[in-house]
């Protein structure tokens, strides 16, 4: 176990075998840190502490195993991806993986979990757009446009993981499974850096990647771009909006739809194709004026990416409760606000221990620190909803 471990953290950490020897000041070989990967030799103690500090890990992360499989569900097939990228993605992923299963252990809100891992049916390429609109009803989203689908998904415990990864790709989803096949975690990938359309469908993609069970004999990767248009623009609202049959559209109009479905002008066209609101023909026509205005990688208009919150927001309450240390929350999320945190039960011990003149001069102290930071602030009465009245 820790020959996989070691080699997944230095992915995850973007560390080549070179850069980890002189990393450990060149007291073990490349090829010594190789074998350890292999299993074929184990590091000395002194070296085992060394790599969980320059890691930033704790040892007895390096020997654990997983209480877990993570499954990874669906790269892009074509995406171009080599190898070792594929990997690093991997081992950056199943560690983020590992850190939200402890944060939902500690906060209990590991049980009850159940999420239809692909068990929506898709035998026929409009079965995506039935099971897009039938999980909008199971979560209770109606058919208005969402004003965030990262919310969307950390609201129903599928986790967001945000990762640096080449241009080529462009998302993957996975789930992770206690014994007996037991469904504890799913999540979904998404690319730093993208304009928030593109994040957007990118998401509502990988999440049909995680729910719809396709038929052999269909496109798995078109499937699941229908189920995730029809996840942003229902195609009630979509034909309220934009009609039923339509010979032209303005490009002031496509914009304004960008911003109310949160969709690229390029996939909301493609999904007035496929609702048959405009045909074919003007539907190539206007490819080949977006490839002329240079807009296939990037749009005018291009709306701010979405941030997933559920961890950090968890991560604190733990940390807030105390059960997480400073140090492991800080490993988590980085560098915890300065703000003055509360007392840990040492502390609070260690007060009561203090003769009681002692906690009285302290408290007295506290006290006219509290006092002049009041007189100093002219809104604190403004705070306190200002003077009170008696009429």
């Amino acid at each position: 176990m820790l020959g996989l471990r070691l080699r997944q953290v230095r992915l995850a950490r973007c560390l080549t075998l070179e850069t980890l020897a002189a990393e450990l000041g060149g007291i073990v070989t490349k090829q010594a840190l190789s074998k350890y990967e292999k299993g074929k030799a184990r590091p000395s103690l002194v070296v085992l502490n060394k790599l969980a500090s320059i890691l930033d890990v704790k040892t007895a992360y390096l020997w654990s195993e997983p209480s877990f499989q993570v499954r990874f569900i669906a790269y892009r097939k074509g995406s171009g991806l080599r190898n070792r990228e594929q990997e690093k993605i991997e081992c950056l992923v199943r560690e983020g993986m590992e850190e939200r299963l402890r944060i939902q252990m500690l906060t209990a809100q590991l049980n009850g979990l159940k999420l239809p891992i692909q068990s929506l049916k898709v035998k026929a390429i409009e079965d995506a757009e039935v099971a897009a609109e039938r999980l909008r009803s199971e979560w209770n989203l109606g058919l208005d446009p969402l004003a965030s689908v990262t919310g969307v998904l950390e609201e129903h415990s599928i986790h967001v993981i945000e990762i640096n990864a080449p241009e080529k790709f462009d998302g993957i989803s996975a789930v992770a499974y206690a014994p007996k096949k037991r469904v504890v975690s799913a999540l979904v990938v998404t690319k730093r850096g993208l304009q928030g359309e593109r994040q957007r469908l990118n998401l509502a993609h990988e999440l049909g990647h995680l729910f719809l069970k396709v038929s052999s004999k269909l496109n798995e990767e078109k499937a699941a771009f229908r189920f995730g248009a029809a996840f942003l623009a229902p195609k009630e609202i979509v034909n309220k909006e934009v009609g039923a049959k339509r010979s032209f559209i303005q490009p002031e109009e496509l914009f304004l739809l960008k911003q109310r479905f949160g969709l690229s002008v390029q996939a909301l066209l493609y999904r007035l194709r496929d609702l048959e609101i405009i045909t074919p023909s003007y539907y190539e026509k206007w490819c080949m004026d977006i490839n002329r205005l240079g807009w296939k990688k990037e749009e005018p208009n291009g709306l701010p990416p979405e941030h997933p919150s559920w961890f950090r927001q968890n991560v604190l309450r733990a940390f807030s409760t105390g059960l997480l240390t400073k140090e492991e929350a800080e490993g988590m999320i980085g560098k915890l606000d300065r703000g003055k945190q509360p007392l840990s039960l040492i502390e609070r011990r260690a007060f009561l221990k203090l003769p009681l003149e002692e906690r009285r001069r302290k408290i007295a102290e506290q006290a006219k620190q509290m006092s002049r930071f009041y007189e100093q602030r002219s809104d604190w009465k403004e705070l306190q909803g200002g003077d009170i009245y008696e009429y």
